[in-house]
Formats: C-alpha cells, structure tokens, sequence
C-alpha cells in the first residue's frame, strides 16, 4: 500500500502508545475458526485455530552468482505467482503473504479435512517446483531450486495493525503456527537429505490416515517429513515434460 504522507508527532506518538497499552476496551475473542477480516477493528482480536503454510527456496542467497537479475526476476515472478495461485485455491485462505522469495498463507482450518487440504497444497507446491526446473533446463537455467515447505496447525491471535486514520494497516497472525511453519520450510529440503515436505505433530496428527502415512517422524526435530506429490500434477508431468 502507498504511504499516506503526515507529519509524524512525537507527543501524539507517546500518547498513542500509551492508549494501546493501557485501553482495556481491546477485545480479544475466543473462537473456533477465522472471521472474514472485516470484522477486525484497532480494539478488538480473535484466538482461533488455523493452518500456516510456508514455502521457501533454498539457498537462495547463492542464485545472484548464477543468474543475472533479469534472468533471475524471471524465475522469482514464476515461482511466485504458481505459489500465489496454488494457496488461492483454496476457499479457505484468509491471507497470503511475500516475503522475499518465501511465500507464506494463513488457512481456516476448522475441520480435520480442511487441514487434509492444506496439506493437498503443500504436495502441489512441490509439484510445481519439478514443473518450474523442467521449463528452466528447457530456458537453459543451469541452476534448479529447492524449496522448503513447512505446514503447521495451532491456535493464532489475529489483529488489524497499523496506523489508525492512516489507511495504512495490515492483519497480523500472531502465534507460533506462522512462526512453526517457517522453521519447518527452512528445515525442509535442507543439506541433512531432508525430504522438502516437513509438518508439524499437530498438524500431522490432525490428517487423515493415508496423508499421514506418507510422512516418517524425524526424532531429531520431533516433526514428520517426506516426498509427496500430487498425482494428477505428476501424472501430467510424466505425459508432458520428456
């Protein structure tokens, strides 16, 4: 969003911060699932549970000595607009977020195979990886990516942040499931031989019982990981990219 130019004042800055520190008329409510975001405003916040998906490309710091930045731009504008469109796929995503080159989404999870669907996006998402380094060897691209992508469930607190009057505000998830799920990316397909898929037990335990037999448990991060693909996205890869 564009920046609504004000003159910034440090004696209605001190009295914000106080307001926001002391108003006990914030509300922050107890509920099963997600609201629309309407219904936030700067004195209220819900608790509820929900789904965190994190895609992130691995060792992405080293692709600028491989690829100039046209050529790299290109490759950061395709992986990120098929990540958008697979977590917009989904009817219950209530935020999708850029940061740098990790894409990350909030879902409303408030049956168990709502988070079987989650999960459903994290195989697309790798199908799509495989999808992305075909048509970059075909683009003569030398160097493919890896992604990392972590899933976790949990209990989040949603906030409208921001400047009030500003029209400058954003929703905010706080909680460990954002934070759990970007752990879990960055662990994914990682120097240790770590498949790329990696979810959270919570999340594991919530799936259904052929989703969690794909995965194995690793010990040395108490999470459950593995190779998991879509088979319609596969199948179409197998026909199509020779």
């Amino acid at each position: 969003m564009d920046s609504n130019y004000k003159p910034y004042n440090h004696i209605d800055s001190a009295r914000r911060i106080k307001n926001y520190l002391t108003d006990s008329k914030q509300q922050f409510e107890e509920i099963n699932s997600l609201p629309d975001r309407d219904r936030l405003t700067f004195s209220n916040g819900f608790y509820a549970n929900c789904s965190a998906i994190f895609v992130d490309i691995r060792e992405s710091s080293q692709l600028p000595a491989h690829y100039k930045r046209p050529r790299l731009a290109r490759i950061y504008r395709a992986y990120l607009s098929e990540l958008v469109a697979i977590f917009n796929g989904d009817p219950n995503t209530r935020e999708i977020n850029i940061a740098g080159d990790a894409t990350w989404a909030v879902i409303n999870t408030p049956t168990k195979s709502d988070i079987d669907a989650v999960f459903s996006l994290g195989a697309k998402a790798n199908s799509m990886a495989k999808v992305l380094n075909y048509e970059m060897r075909r683009a003569s691209y030398n160097r493919p990516i890896k992604v990392g992508i972590g899933m976790s469930w949990g209990r989040a607190l949603m906030i409208k942040a921001g400047h009030n009057g500003s029209g400058i505000n954003d929703v905010v998830y706080m909680g460990d499931v954002v934070n759990e799920a970007a752990k879990l990316a960055n662990y994914g397909n990682s120097s240790l031989g770590v498949p790329p898929l990696v979810t959270s037990s919570n999340f594991h335990s919530n799936l259904n019982d052929h989703n969690r037999k794909l995965l194995n448990y690793d010990s040395s991060r108490k999470c459950y990981t593995g190779e998991v693909i879509n088979v319609a996205m596969e199948e179409w890869f197998k026909e199509n990219c020779k």
